[in-house]
């Protein structure tokens, strides 16, 4: 379930009273205010509202990327909040999977050796991190692109690889901002199918920012924020068991 009002206790991600307030010479832009949001694991979440509203900042929040003003996230049980910046670097690096509009490929690396980044801060052997890259890479649909490098790619492969980058380590959740917002149409379709390939086999949970009204409807809950305030929740029938 995804709930707005904090009424879960038991969610993969609970937010309870996530205030975000920058300072721009001498005033205040409240991007996030007294925002609650709960969300269960394997749920898949979009997030829409115009440019400003604090859609990406609640994904940088999510993600440890940056830190709220006000107000309290915790993710299977702990709260990233109070973290330090070491412990929180650690955790990011094992419970969280970026997929950024832009692919921010290493040129020259090939699609395998930039899969393999986040693994080599482990201790997986050589021939783990191959097997888990290798999983990857079919999962995505890329085995026969490993040895490629990103010029090598079309714009729909190179987030592909992006995609396997960040399910390599098998992370709790998934964060998306914009991830189709560089891709004609046909690519964009295939890249959904992706992610919700990996919700629906692979018991994803994903929070996506997107701009596209076709995208967000392959969610199965839309949340709409206005001037960082949850105004809205939409429920897609080709999911069961959501609330908002």
């Amino acid at each position: 379930m995804v709930r707005v009002d904090g009424g879960g206790n038991s969610s993969l991600i609970q937010v309870r009273g996530l205030d975000k307030t920058y300072r721009r010479g001498g005033e205040e832009i409240h991007v996030l205010q007294g925002l609650n949001l709960d969300v269960d694991k394997g749920e898949f979440v979009a997030f829409m509202g115009p440019s400003g509203s604090g859609k990406t900042t609640l994904l940088n929040l999510l993600g440890g990327l940056d830190v709220p003003s006000q107000g309290s996230i915790s993710v299977a049980g702990d709260e990233i909040t109070s973290m330090s910046r070491s412990r929180l670097t650690e955790w990011r690096a094992r419970h969280v999977g970026f997929i950024f509009q832009m692919y921010n490929l290493i040129p020259v690396l090939t699609a395998f050796q930039n899969i393999e980044l986040p693994l080599l801060l482990t201790k997986l052997s050589k021939s783990q991190r191959r097997q888990h890259v290798e999983t990857a890479l079919q999962i995505v649909g890329l085995s026969d692109r490993m040895h490629h490098y990103p010029r090598q790619l079309s714009g729909g492969q190179e987030q592909r690889v992006t995609i396997a980058r960040a399910i390599v380590s098998d992370p709790a959740f998934l964060l998306c901002d914009e991830p189709t917002g560089d891709l004609d149409r046909k690519s964009a379709d295939e890249i959904m199918g992706i992610i919700k390939r990996l919700v629906k086999e692979y018991g994803k949970t994903v929070l996506m920012v997107t701009h596209d009204p076709v995208v967000a409807e392959q969610a199965n809950v839309t949340l709409h924020l206005e001037k960082g305030v949850l105004v809205e929740g939409v429920q897609s029938d080709k999911f069961a068991g959501v609330s908002v």
